[in-house]
């Protein structure tokens, strides 16, 4: 879909087709429907920054970003994008890279405002995906940083243990996988080894891939990896990480089901890298 962003005659085609199906964006924000990721027609929509998503099923995707103060309804009816994750991973999986590619463009926007060579004012063009200067006409392109997270465990069997960590800004009983962005002139398993050294001390040997995720919140890509430690004395920085500990897969589980725990659920690849070292989904039956 990528020539298609500056087909003015074929956008206005989809922009007109009452098949095609939008998505509108508050600053960076969703308004569910019952649940779910409102989806509506081109004439529907309201004015404000068109953004070419893609193609799915057959149907022209697209999203229109508005300034949070023009936007329908009451500003509690406009959650972040975390807020329908779960619901999402359950009812419309597929969607998932329609709404990661819309916020990651909305948060684009929003944070781009000026030309970096002589300040001037910033236009949007090829449907959401540059930004070119009304003064010295310089281009502006969407950045993504990478990012790790990973999975670290020590242990074999039963005795197997994943190392979790709580962020202090986070609510209470809030837990997940560490995770922390890839610095210059290193390596994507080197910054897995770093960043769990420096934030909880621990020591880890073999790193292997395990998947990825975009993650728009601002501006990431999640790069996904599991890990062996080599040492398991905990040593949290105190900074980023509040409290980290081991848990068994028995641990794990009783803290979940009696609710002193909170982890990831939805599409996000922490809960994906939970989910596969726990051996089964962390939502359905059994959860409840």
């Amino acid at each position: 879909m990528g020539l298609r962003r500056t087909d003015e005659a074929w956008l206005a085609e989809r922009t007109a087709d009452a098949t095609t199906r939008v998505l509108v964006v508050a600053g960076n924000r969703l308004r569910p429907v019952d649940g779910a990721v409102e989806w509506i027609s081109p004439h529907e929509a309201p004015d404000g920054t068109l953004v070419l998503l893609g193609e799915a099923a057959d149907v022209v995707h697209l999203a229109v970003i508005v300034d949070p103060s023009q936007a329908a309804g009451a500003p509690e009816e406009w959650v972040p994008l975390r807020s329908v994750l779960t619901a999402l991973a359950e009812h419309a999986p597929d969607q998932a890279p329609l709404l990661m590619h819309a916020i990651g463009l909305a948060e684009w926007h929003h944070a781009t405002r000026f030309c970096p060579r002589c300040g001037g004012a910033l236009a949007s063009r090829a449907a959401g995906h540059e930004l070119r200067c009304t003064q010295c006409d310089r281009a502006q392109f969407p950045r993504t940083d990478p990012a790790v997270i990973m999975a670290v465990t020590h242990g074999e069997g039963d005795d197997e243990a994943l190392l979790l960590g709580r962020n202090a800004a986070w609510p209470a009983g809030r837990w997940s996988t560490l995770a922390g962005f890839c610095e210059p002139g290193e390596t994507l398993e080197d910054a897995v080894r770093r960043e769990v050294e420096e934030e909880v001390g621990i020591r880890v040997g073999e790193v292997r891939y395990f998947g990825s995720q975009p993650w728009p919140l601002p501006a990431s890509l999640m790069l996904g990896f599991t890990g062996r430690a080599l040492t398991t004395d905990i040593d949290v920085d105190g900074a980023e990480i509040e409290e980290a500990r081991w848990w068994t897969r028995d641990d794990f589980e009783a803290a979940v089901r009696e609710g002193d725990m909170v982890v990831p659920r939805g599409v996000s690849i922490s809960s994906s890298l939970i989910e596969s070292w726990f051996g089964r989904p962390l939502d359905g039956p059994g959860w409840d």
